[in-house]
């Protein structure tokens, strides 16, 4: 029986090994919730890891040393997330008081 070989875009291949990287699970574990298999998702590490990109074979400009954050990077995009997050509610608070001024007007013209 021959295999079909599967295409993954780059905005997956960034999430799954985004979810390695970030979580620490193990690539197996995040292979099969995934359902890719395991060496796939091994390569796209390790060329992340090496390149910057799971999609790209060519090295990055300049890799931070270890590819790890600084503390003071760590602690920005914390707080970068939580400000997002924060954006992202509001949004979703307004687009409900939207929606429901609208189901008014609709009402009130009715």
């Amino acid at each position: 029986m021959a295999s079909r070989k599967r295409i993954y875009d780059t905005e997956f291949r960034e999430g799954a090994v985004r979810i390695v990287t970030e979580t620490g699970k193990p690539i197996p574990e995040v292979a099969e919730n995934l359902g890719i298999h395991p060496g796939t998702l091994h390569s796209w590490v390790s060329r992340a890891r090496r390149n910057g990109s799971p999609s790209s074979d060519r090295p990055v400009a300049d890799p931070s040393p270890g590819g790890r954050l600084r503390e003071s990077e760590r602690v920005e995009l914390e707080r970068l997330r939580a400000e997002a997050r924060e954006k992202d509610k509001r949004i979703r608070e307004l687009e409900m008081e939207r929606d429901v001024c609208k189901r008014f007007v609709g009402l009130w013209v009715k």
